[in-house]
Formats: structure tokens, C-alpha cells, sequence
């Protein structure tokens, strides 16, 4: 069988942080003799030799060349291209891991839409991985169309001839921004490039001690010098216009600027920011016209302007008012519309706690930064615009899984609001107004949200800041009454929005990924459902959200001899907005006393019980009736044979004192 993918796997002392790596290369969905996985270990000293060597030996798709250290990353993947016998090579470093079905997918998307070059989403676990290039499918991208440039890691699908046709090779030797060179000249020799959005391809981990390669403190004057490097490349392949200005805004933007900013240059060192700025200013002169910097953001505008005029002191004291802005949100109103949750919610920028204000002048908007009229002077004179495009702020609702940082836009609709300042003639602030819609069998772009913890969030786009910040800690009382679970889709799902503890934040538990849903129906009362009983039939209506009708059951568990009954129910939907369980019942067939209520929910995730606030007594007549939790507790005290009667209170309380530490318990799991 021919080779579909080979995988490339540059090893240098990796540690325990290789085991996710292999292992997730045995799950791959591909067969084992359709794809390769060739570990190069480029002179490691800890034990990684020995564990790949018996990789190797039990695994047949698996193989290790060693060699003599090289110092960096490119010699190890030119080795394991050169040996590679696929169709197409995929890149992963030796701390990274790969989606069970990354490789199929890849290799079948990129064969559908003739890709030389397949760019699989990437979800970052404590490092930044881009998104808009991820917001949707993009089966035929280009540098033109799509925003590739902003994803210039090495850890994508290449076609193996297309490499070949070019001579395509990773520069050698200890560098840096070796990746950027090579995929710089792949994206724009390729015929195409396909990026696949709706399947999480591939996670990009920092290590627990912050040891990846890419995070250590580089020297500025090699790092430049290496960054020239790429740009020499995009001047070789594009013509001076406007496509290579915007390319170039691609280092000025991530390379340069942004390490300019806030938190990120105020932490460094005096002498080494200094020694950064130098050589981000000498960069900026030799090779980036006015162009280049015109497309940036206002802000971004105001540092690259500063980084041009030589002024570090304005772009420090920039940097601290900037280190104070933040994103913030509240809550308005939550609850579900057929089988989607409605989030309704404002959002704007605030600085030391209050809001960001800006300055009407005529028909344009200014930002009002805290810098010095000699700075402001000089900045204009390079072009940089201070003004503020407040008509493109934006805002997106994403929804984050916990554990594997997977992230996926929902559908947002905004307005935009100016808020006059109280006292300050011709100041406001600007307030966006949204509403989002999550779906829980759509919501992954297209496909269902896998079972697990979903964080909301949103994250505000304005002048030159993109800032994300989780929704819910902050919100309105209606958004309080509208949490409930839900049961949606065939096979079922449920979903439970919840406030995250201590931050009170919104999160989504998809298919019973905790046990907070038992949670939530313990804290209901007899208050909170309608029971009814006739002599065949049980019906109880709950506070949650359900579409149509579905299967379900109700366990009963007789408290005395622990006797297990399973009744076949139905959950449908009510007119009223909350669901009814109902279940056939034959009280004369049960045993006298009571029995404990319990509801299996038809889910795809999972159908433990999930205990209901209430007791089904069944009398030594046959007949039946429906007691609240407490209520049935305080009865079988009372009842207890051998013991004086104790007071209703303490009994009540000690009931309640025991429930409330299998809540605490629950909560934990």
C-alpha cells in the first residue's frame, strides 16, 4: 500500500513531553500501512533515544534516525523529508499532538482540492495560534484570499513533490524564523493551499516549564538578521505594490510592533528593551515603506510611527496606558429558543476600571492617548492615522473547550452605541450591543460540540486592540432566571450552561461531562415542579428546555430494600417552556414505602441517573403520592421504630447538613 503521509518529528530532548506526540500518532485514524511517523533525534541526551529506538521495534510505521546535534530544527526536517516516503509530509514538533483524524482528513481534503500546501486548525494549549484564518473552510486559499500569512509554524501538510519541484528546505544551523522562510516561499510558489477549519488538527503546547525553543529570550541583532531573511524571500516572489506591503505588515504587525506594546515591552529589562527597539527601528527604516504601516490598526499606527521617529521614551509611555486597557462584558439575558441558547450581552474597552472615552471633532472620532503634543506632531508627519474607526469595532463570541483549547466562532448580530460622558462636552464612550446564538449540534463550524467544558467568551475588536475576556461574572438578574439545561438533538445531548465557581462565569457542561446537572435538579424544591399522579401514570414537569419528544426513563429505588425499578418515559416539550417527564405507573405492583425518583435523560454522552427532589410513597393500599425530598426525610425519622420522636427541625436540619455535603462532593468531581 503506498504511503499517503509521512510525518516528520524533530527530536531534541523532549522528555516526558514526547508521550502525547507518539500517542497520538498511534490513534490516527489512517491505517498503519498508509502513513509513516519518522522521529529525526538530532543528538538528544535524555532517555528519548532508547524510548524511540523501542517505538520503533514494536511499531512498524514508526522508525528514528539519530544524528550528531545540530543546534536547531531545520537540519532534522530536511532529514526526515529526505527520507520520507509519502505523498504528503506533515511537520510536528516533539512537545505537539495531532487530532485522531488529523491526517486523514488533511490528506483527503488536500487531495479533493488539489493542495500543495494543507493548513489544519490549530488549537493553542498556552501559546497564541490564529484564529480568523480559522473561521471557516477555505478549500482554495491563496495569500491574496485568505489570511495565510498569519500562520507561518511549520506544522502543516506539505505535497512531497511540490517540495522537490522547488528544492524546498529548512535553512540549517542554530537560527531563528527558519519556519517563516520555508513557508513564506511554500504559500506563494503553492497552486493552491487549502485550510480545514471544522476539525481540530493539530495542538500547539507550551511546556509546563516554559522550555519550548520558541520561548527563550532571543538575541535581537541575530533575530533581525534571520527576519530580513523572509522578507528577502516575499521580495523575490511579489511584485512592489500593495500585496507585499501587506505581507510585510505581517512581521511589522507580530514581529515588531506588538513586542512594543503593554505588559510585553514593560516587563523586559531596560537594557534589552532597548537593545530590542534599536533593532526593530533599523529594520523598520531599511525596509518597510509608508504603505506597510498605513494598513495597521490606529494604534499599531501610533508605535510603528513612534519605532520610525526613534522615540522608545513615548513608545514606553504609550505602553503603560495601553497596559491598562481591558476588555469587559455583561451578561444581559440567556435562555433557549429552539434548541439554541440566546446570549444576549454589551461589551466595550475600559481603562483602570473605567470606561475608554474618545473625542468628537467634526465627522471623525480620536483617540485620546496619553502622549505628549511633540510625539503626537511626529507621528502625523510619518502618516500614521490617530483617529478612531469606532465604525469598524466589532465584537465575536467564541466558545473555548477546557481541556483541549479547541475554539469556535459563533454567529454574533451588533449594534454600535456612542454614550455621551457626563461633564465633557464632545467626549464618549462606545458600547456594543449583541446577541449570539449557540447551537449545540452545529456550533463546532457545522458539526456538534463534543462532549466536555465549553467556556464563553467574547472578544472586542477596536482601534488596533483585540482582547478577549469571559462573559458572565457580570450580568443581569433576567440573565440569571433564563440558565437552564437543555435536551437537544437525535441522539439526544445535554446541555447545561452554569456559573463557574468562584468567578461566577458562563460555561457550557456538553453531555454530563460533571455532575453539576444533578446539582441543579437538587436544588429545586417541590416549588419548582408540578407533580400529578393518577393510578396509572406519573407525570412531572422540570425546569429545563427540551425540543419535541424523547425517549427516557424514570428509576425508582425503594429506600428500605434498595430494590431498583426502570419505567419507560417520555420528555416533551411544554407549552409553558419547560419539560414533562411522564412514565407509566402501576403503584399496586410496588412495594409499600417510599422510593426514591430518579430520571435517565436520553443522552448521547452519557445516561446516569440524575436524582429529582422528590419521593414516590406508596401506601400499604397501593395508592401513591409524591413527596418533596425533605418532606419524605423528616417523615421516615419520625417513623423510625425504637427511637423517640425528634423534633421536626433538627431532623430537617441534619437532612439537610448531609445533602449539602453530597452537593459539595458532586460539585468537585
Amino acid at each position: 500500500m503506498p504511503i499517503k503521509v509521512s510525518v516528520v518529528i524533530p527530536v531534541y530532548n523532549p522528555g516526558k513531553y514526547i508521550e502525547d506526540c507518539i500517542a497520538s500518532l498511534l490513534r490516527q485514524s489512517l491505517p498503519d500501512d498508509e502513513y509513516e511517523a519518522i522521529f529525526v533525534d538530532d543528538g538528544s541526551t535524555d532517555e528519548t533515544p532508547e524510548r524511540l529506538d523501542r517505538l520503533a521495534a514494536e511499531y512498524p510505521h514508526m522508525h528514528v534516525i539519530h544524528q550528531e546535534g545540530s543546534g536547531w530544527s531545520g537540519k532534522p526536517r530536511n532529514v526526515g523529508i529526505a527520507a520520507a516516503k509519502g505523498e504528503f509530509i506533515q511537520f510536528v514538533d516533539n512537545d505537539d499532538w495531532l487530532g485522531d483524524e488529523a491526517l486523514e482528513r488533511m490528506y483527503n481534503y488536500g487531495v479533493e482540492n488539489g493542495a500543495d500546501v494543507i493548513v489544519g486548525k490549530m488549537a493553542g494549549k498556552g501559546r497564541p495560534v490564529p484564529l480568523e484564518l480559522f473561521r471557516k473552510n477555505r478549500p482554495h486559499a491563496n495569500v491574496e484570499n485568505a489570511p495565510l500569512i498569519d500562520s507561518l509554524t511549520p506544522h502543516k501538510m506539505f505535497r512531497k513533490a511540490f517540495l522537490d519541484k522547488y528544492d524546498l528546505r529548512f535553512m540549517e544551523g542554530r537560527r531563528r524564523l527558519e519556519d517563516h522562510v520555508f513557508v513564506a516561499e511554500a504559500y506563494l510558489r503553492a497552486e493552491n493551499v487549502s485550510v480545514l477549519s471544522d476539525y481540530l488538527c493539530y495542538y500547539h503546547v507550551k511546556r509546563e516549564d516554559a522550555s519550548n525553543a520558541g520561548f527563550q529570550r532571543f538575541d535581537p541583532v541575530g533575530y533581525f538578521k534571520n527576519l530580513r531573511e523572509a522578507l528577502d524571500v516575499v521580495e523575490k516572489l511579489t511584485e512592489p505594490g500593495p500585496l507585499r506591503d501587506r505581507l510585510f505588515r505581517r512581521w511589522l504587525r507580530n514581529e515588531m510592533v506588538e513586542r512594543m506594546r503593554g505588559q510585553r515591552l514593560l516587563k523586559l529589562p531596560e537594557d534589552y528593551r532597548k537593545e530590542l527597539f534599536d533593532e526593530i527601528h533599523k529594520v523598520v527604516v531599511e525596509r518597510f515603506g509608508p504603505g506597510v504601516a498605513a494598513g495597521l490598526q490606529p494604534t499599531q499606527q501610533i508605535v510603528a510611527g513612534l519605532i520610525a521617529a526613534n522615540r522608545l521614551a513615548d513608545v514606553e509611555e504609550f505602553a503603560q496606558w495601553e497596559s491598562g486597557i481591558k476588555p469587559s462584558g455583561t451578561l444581559e439575558n440567556l435562555g433557549w429558543e429552539d434548541g439554541k441558547l440566546s446570549i444576549g450581552f454589551t461589551a466595550e474597552y475600559k481603562s483602570a476600571g473605567e470606561p475608554i472615552t474618545f473625542r468628537a471633532d467634526g465627522d471623525k472620532d480620536l483617540l485620546v492617548p496619553p502622549l505628549p503634543q511633540t510625539s503626537l506632531d511626529a507621528i502625523a508627519l510619518l502618516g500614521a492615522d490617530t483617529s478612531a474607526p469606532l465604525g469598524k469595532s466589532k465584537v465575536d463570541l467564541v466558545v473555548r473547550e477546557r481541556a483541549t483549547a479547541a475554539e469556535f466562532f459563533q454567529p454574533v448580530d451588533f449594534t454600535r452605541e456612542k454614550v455621551a460622558v457626563a461633564g465633557r462636552d464632545g467626549y464618549f464612550r462606545q458600547v456594543l450591543h449583541a446577541t449570539s446564538r449557540i447551537d449545540p449540534l452545529a456550533a463546532a463550524n457545522g458539526g456538534g460540540l463534543d462532549a466536555g467544558i465549553w467556556d464563553v467568551l467574547i472578544r472586542i475588536h477596536s482601534c488596533g486592540w483585540t482582547k478577549e475576556t469571559r462573559l458572565g461574572s457580570v450580568r443581569s438578574e433576567a440573565a440569571g432566571h433564563g440558565r437552564r439545561a437543555a435536551v437537544v438533538g437525535s441522539p439526544a445531548h445535554v446541555v447545561l450552561p452554569y456559573w463557574t465557581d468562584p468567578h461566577g462565569n458562563l460555561s457550557l457542561d456538553v453531555d454530563r461531562k460533571t455532575n453539576r446537572i444533578s446539582y441543579e435538579f437538587a436544588g429545586h424544591t417541590a416549588a419548582d415542579v408540578t407533580v400529578t399522579t393518577d393510578p396509572d401514570r406519573l407525570t412531572v414537569a422540570l425546569p429545563f428546555h427540551v425540543q419535541g419528544e424523547s425517549e427516557a426513563a424514570v428509576k425508582l429505588t425503594h429506600v428500605a430494600t434498595s430494590r431498583s425499578v426502570e419505567l419507560p418515559a417520555t420528555v416533551a416539550a411544554r407549552t409553558t417552556g419547560d419539560a414533562e417527564l411522564s412514565a407509566g405507573l402501576t403503584p399496586g405492583e410496588l412495594e409499600g414505602g417510599p422510593w426514591r425518583l430518579e430520571m435517565i435523560l436520553p443522552s448521547a454522552g452519557a445516561g446516569k441517573p440524575v436524582a429529582l427532589p422528590l419521593v414516590l410513597d406508596v401506601s400499604a393500599s397501593g395508592g401513591a403520592e409524591v413527596k418533596p425530598l425533605a418532606a419524605a426525610a423528616a417523615d421516615l425519622v419520625a417513623k423510625a421504630p425504637g427511637r423517640p420522636k425528634p423534633a421536626a427541625r433538627p431532623a430537617k436540619r441534619t437532612f439537610l447538613r448531609r445533602a449539602a455535603g453530597r452537593l459539595r462532593r458532586a460539585l468537585k468531581k
